[in-house]
């Protein structure tokens, strides 16, 4: 059994999984972009989610401007939009595009999204679940708190914490950092913000576990 998940961090860290990866594992982190990809990866692949990015930019539906992103999704057609995206996918155009509407009424832009939201707000979203709002606030928003997935407990079981619940699986995969914050910042610059921490700790387990390499090895 692994002791904590600052040792499972540490593990992780010394395997150089994110080489060549953005700086906070996703894509254009800060980005309102972050927010189509959270609601269109639920339930499907990331390769899937990237091919109807590429489309909506193609188009000229989004294009790096999160204001500007931002208002498109919120007047956009819904079957225009749904000719970019993909499958069962489709269904989600609606959810994106009446919470495109929700954070321009209730925020007036993605900057002040970005600083206020929280996770309250976003659960009360059709569409938005748990793990999605959780990558909102840590890869749009910057906010210090983690992402955990199928990946995370999978990973963790294999190593002998079978935590069934999303909170308590999350809060156990925060705190060995927390906890270890001097530790923690023996690996990394002392720069960078625990949001990032986070967000490139939930990034090592993605990648390790796509790997398909056996978690007993990390125990070495």
């Amino acid at each position: 059994m692994i002791e904590s998940s600052f040792v499972l961090l540490k593990a992780l860290k010394q395997r150089d999984l994110l080489k060549d990866k953005p700086s906070w594992w996703w894509h254009n982190h800060g980005s309102f972009e972050v927010i189509l990809g959270a609601i269109l990866v639920q339930n499907t692949q990331w390769q899937n989610v990237e091919k109807m990015l590429t489309s909506l930019k193609g188009a000229g539906l989004i294009g790096g401007d999160s204001q500007k992103d931002l208002e498109s999704m919120a007047h956009i057609q819904a079957l225009v939009l749904q000719s970019h995206i993909r499958g069962l996918q489709k269904q989600k155009s609606s959810s994106i595009i009446k919470l495109s509407q929700a954070i321009l009424r209730d925020f007036g832009s993605f900057e002040y999204f970005r600083d206020n939201v929280d996770f309250e707000w976003l659960l009360a979203q059709k569409g938005i679940g748990r793990e999605s709002a959780y990558a909102i606030l840590n890869y749009a928003c910057g906010r210090e708190v983690m992402v955990v997935d199928k990946y995370t407990y999978k990973l963790l079981c294999a190593l002998g914490w079978e935590i069934e619940d999303y909170e308590e699986l999350r809060a156990f995969c925060e705190s060995g950092v927390r906890e270890n914050m001097g530790l923690v910042y023996e690996m990394y610059p002392q720069d960078m913000p625990l949001a990032q921490i986070f967000a490139r700790f939930h990034g090592k387990i993605v990648e390790f576990s796509k790997l398909k390499l056996s978690p007993q090895e990390l125990l070495v």
